[in-house]
């Protein structure tokens, strides 16, 4: 199983961004999915993460109203769109799976990690 993450980039804070992320491989094994940040200096946290139907949806406070994720099964992709971006959202985004087909906030409940794609707020 591979997962390819993109659509990083730099935006002014206000701004929007879409992520994807694309399932490859044996793709039966990726059910629910996550996106994870990591800030310099700071730890990995959760963002978001959407169960294998995309009917349930989590997002962490500080995203919450800002952004939201879905995915195309078909297309075995899982988006995230981030809107009125701040400074502080500035991180290496991941994408992430896992076999259950519930969501989870925990990153060790994922099997799988894309590679990360950096998104710069400035001000």
């Amino acid at each position: 199983v591979q997962l390819q993450a993109s659509g990083g980039g730099m935006v002014q804070a206000g701004g929007s961004r879409r992520l994807s992320c694309t399932v490859s491989g044996r793709t039966f094994g990726v059910a629910a999915m996550g996106w994870f940040r990591q800030a310099p200096g700071k730890e990995r946290e959760v963002v978001a993460s959407i169960s294998r139907s995309g009917g349930i949806a989590y997002y962490a406070d500080s995203v919450k109203d800002r952004f939201s994720i879905s995915r195309d099964n078909v297309k075995n992709t899982v988006y995230l769109q981030m809107n009125s971006l701040k400074p502080e959202d500035t991180a290496v985004y991941y994408c992430a799976g896992r076999g259950s087909i519930y969501y989870s906030t925990k990153e060790t409940d994922y099997d799988y990690w894309g590679q990360g794609t950096q998104v710069t707020v400035s001000s």
